[in-house]
């Protein structure tokens, strides 16, 4: 045997090769070691901002003891001995939970959200500068009694508080370091504005009066009255002596979405199954991360109050006391006028009024741009509201619009909301309404004494002929200014009527008798008709069957217009998969279930037949104008099912060929998105919620933290009880029920609330997103003020 010795040549490669490895392993393992301790301090800061739930916390210029106990569903009961207490831990829960919401409202409805975000805010800021909603809460601010003035302040210092044991502790939102931003002091102002941003975001008709403006200047005159909301009988006249260029004035400007509405209804005694009155509410606004509502219980020795209030904001606006309860849906009314305004060619801060020229007030509102310039903005007022046609465009031209619109006015709603929330009867709480202006709305209510009512309360302006509301107005004429707003007492009123119940949901609330003028632009009815339906064929009504009616999705638009179209397509030359498509909707059962291929047919096929309508001759920027243009649509469609004549529908070659062409279009879309099986379209598959966090758009990895992983399948749409309206280019839900609630009086202290998508705002919360699903599936949770259980936390003075 042959022995061999080590070739050191031989030997070497394989030391290096196994230093080389040592070296990668170690590298590999200070990797490790450096993205564990990165990975851990990220942890612990974003767990820093977290809400404390338990313990003591101090805090300054606080009376007494308050007692904090958050609930399972992530709701804090506060108790406090004094209201200066309460409403200082009010704020100061509030910003625990929700800060950095509470900054982007004030900062969005302010008009200063460039400072944070930088350029791509400044037409936006330009245009809430422009409408004034801040300069209107300090207005309203100056007329609020003391009273309501200190709860503002108390709340305010509650904030104020936590802003300045975040900023010395570090531990602000993690929001607040990405947009590399933090929260200055909290006023009184503040909360108004976000009031006042609220009336905003329910509107009040003048895009729609700009529409038609527009649809005067650019067709025929019968063609253009088809598209009004409703036919005007003395078919107001157009202002021709000078115009202004509608599409290109407004591009920029911020419309609020135009399914803002509700549904509530109250239920009397005599038709529930506990013998005492029932009432439901479930505002629809839009659909986010985190919600617009912040659930909570306040409680002094005088007052229990439980429910919603918008974060930023003092006291309960919806919910109940140990006595009424009460709910809203948007009124709807026309609170808004343009006004044709003529500029002094020689002096571009005068306008005619009455054969003179008149100074308008000009506002500087200087605007600060994150890393540029600061903007030296101005707005010009004229004496019917801001000029609101050239917030963006070229100022200066000798024809403009000015907008009258009764939030910009003093207003106290907050007064209104701390009277009810110690209401103890109707007497008490209409008293209370007469403080709430704006926006206006359809209050419903119900006591433990019995007593169901309905008020549609707020400001609404008098027009002596409604048809005028339908247009801008010429603003050098004083017959065009406001009379005044309909009397309190003479506001629509119902109290505890024989049919038993009260509904709405932004549908016409008033007959022909009613002697004011209202509105002219209505919720489509169907959502008000299946609940009436709902409630009318039951007399033993419980809490359950109100869930179920929030919950229910009866598409009776659908009802109406499948059969229509059935008929007018009998005969047609139409392929086989339009046929098939065409056999499932008259084997549906009108429910806009997630597991059927009907609603998304129907749907889309309503889309499209819009599509043939108005693609071709209304631009695209004009469309966010045509408010409410289902409500048209439907009646073109009726008009022309019923033998009338329609110039759009006849002008697409009559109602079979616009049916026929959109079917196949609707055919063609689904195919091509979900495949040629019609058996397997399902409505989930297009129709999904979400709930998007403001900064997930920034980059995928934020919405990896801040977004749920998937969005859910959800059924329902913007026609039925359960509302779910989206965006039709992509098929997410984006306003929708954002609250509900149902309440059986028999037990004044318990509700049931759906808060999607969640209580809290910090996305490491339990509470984050535990609500998506219940919202989708309509699991509600109870809330009882009277007695809760959970972490208990300890709000004490400083020693």
């Amino acid at each position: 045997m042959e022995l061999h010795e080590p070739n050191p040549l031989k030997s070497e490669p394989r030391k290096k090769k196994r230093n080389k490895k040592k070296i990668i392993l170690y590298i590999v393992g200070v990797l490790l070691a450096l993205g564990l301790a990165v990975f851990f301090f990220i942890n612990a800061y974003v767990n820093k901002s977290l809400p404390q739930l338990e313990g003591t916390i101090e805090l300054p210029n606080l009376q007494q003891e308050v007692t904090v106990i958050t609930d399972e569903n992530g709701v804090p009961h506060i108790k406090a001995e004094n209201e200066h207490d309460l409403f200082m831990a009010q704020g100061y829960i509030q910003a625990q939970d929700r800060m950095f919401q509470m900054e982007m409202s004030r900062r969005q409805a302010s008009g200063t959200l460039s400072e944070v975000v930088g350029e791509a805010a400044v037409d936006q800021d330009k245009y809430f500068r422009t409408l004034g909603l801040r300069r209107a809460a300090e207005e309203s601010y100056d007329i609020y009694a003391e009273e309501s003035k200190q709860v503002l302040q108390w709340f305010a210092d509650g904030v104020n508080t936590y802003i300045n044991e975040a900023k010395e502790d570090n531990s602000l939102p993690v929001e607040f370091t990405l947009m590399g931003s933090e929260p200055a002091e909290w006023t009184a102002i503040d909360s108004l504005t976000i009031g006042k941003y609220m009336a905003f975001d329910l509107g009040g008709h003048w895009e729609r009066q700009a529409f038609n403006y527009y649809a005067l200047h650019n067709f025929d005159e019968e063609k253009a009255y088809e598209l009004f909301p409703s036919y005007p009988e003395t078919k107001p006249t157009i202002i021709n002596e000078a115009e202004v260029d509608v599409a290109s004035s407004f591009e920029h400007a911020v419309i609020p979405h135009a399914f803002n509405g509700s549904n509530n209804w109250v239920v009397s005694g005599d038709k529930t199954k506990s013998g005492m009155p029932l009432l439901a509410d479930d505002p629809h606004l839009g659909l986010a991360t985190p919600s617009i509502w912040y659930q909570m219980n306040l409680e002094t020795d005088e007052m229990n109050v439980g429910g919603v209030i918008f974060a930023g904001v003092p006291g309960i606006i919806l919910g109940h006391n140990q006595h009424v309860a009460w709910g809203v849906t948007n009124t709807g009314p026309d609170v808004q006028q343009l006004y044709i305004e003529k500029r002094n060619p020689d002096n571009p801060n005068e306008f005619l009024f009455e054969d003179e020229w008149e100074q308008a007030d000009v506002i500087d509102e200087p605007i600060k741009v994150k890393d540029g310039d600061t903007i030296d903005y101005q707005v010009v007022e004229t004496r019917h509201g801001p000029i609101v046609s050239e917030f963006a465009e070229e100022s200066g031209k000798d024809t403009v619009m000015s907008l009258r619109w009764t939030a910009l006015d003093p207003t106290t709603e907050l007064q209104a909301i701390l009277k009810m929330n110690k209401a103890k009867n109707w007497n008490e709480f209409e008293k209370g309404l007469e403080n709430f202006l704006a926006p206006a709305q359809n209050f419903v209510f119900a006591a433990k004494d019995g007593t169901i009512a309905y008020k549609a309360n707020g400001n609404i302006p008098i027009y002596e002929n409604g048809d005028d509301a339908l247009l801008p107005l010429s603003g050098w004429e004083e017959e065009n200014i406001w009379q005044g707003y309909i009397p309190f007492d003479e506001l629509p009123t119902v109290v505890n009527p024989d049919k038993g119940f009260i509904a709405t949901a932004n549908n016409k609330v008033v007959g022909e008798q009613y002697p004011y003028h209202i509105s002219n632009v209505w919720a489509q009815p169907y959502r008000y008709e299946r609940i009436a339906e709902v409630l009318a064929a039951n007399d033993n009504l419980t809490v359950d069957d109100m869930q179920d009616l929030q919950m229910d999705q009866t598409n009776l638009q659908a009802r109406e217009f499948v059969p229509m179209f059935m008929k007018v397509l009998e005969g047609a030359d139409i392929s086989d998969t339009e046929s098939e498509a065409l056999t499932l909707l008259e084997e549906w059962d009108y429910k806009d279930d997630v597991r059927y291929a009907q609603p998304l047919i129907f749907h889309t096929w309503m889309d499209e037949v819009e599509a043939v309508l108005y693609d071709d001759e209304i631009p695209e920027n004009m469309m966010d104008l045509f408010g409410s243009r289902g409500q048209t649509t439907d009646e073109l469609l009726r008009k022309a099912a019923n033998g009338g004549n329609s110039v759009w529908i006849e002008e697409n070659g009559g109602l079979k060929e616009v049916l026929h062409i959109s079917l196949t279009n609707t055919i063609k879309q689904l195919a091509s998105s979900f495949g040629d099986d019609l058996s397997a379209w399902e409505w989930g598959d297009y129709h999904q919620v979400q709930f998007y966090h403001p900064l997930s758009d920034v980059s995928p990895v934020l919405a990896f933290f801040f977004n749920r992983e998937d969005s859910i399948p959800v059924g329902g749409s913007s026609v039925t009880p359960m509302a779910a309206s989206y965006d039709e280019s992509t098929g997410e839900v984006d306003h929708g029920a954002s609250w509900r609630f149902v309440i059986d009086t028999n037990d004044m202290a318990l509700g049931y609330h759906i808060v999607g998508p969640g209580q809290s705002g910090h996305f490491k919360s339990e509470w984050y997103h535990d609500q998506m699903d219940d919202w989708v599936e309509g699991n509600y949770h109870e809330t009882n003020i009277a007695s809760s259980e959970g972490e208990e936390l300890k709000l004490v003075p400083t020693e």
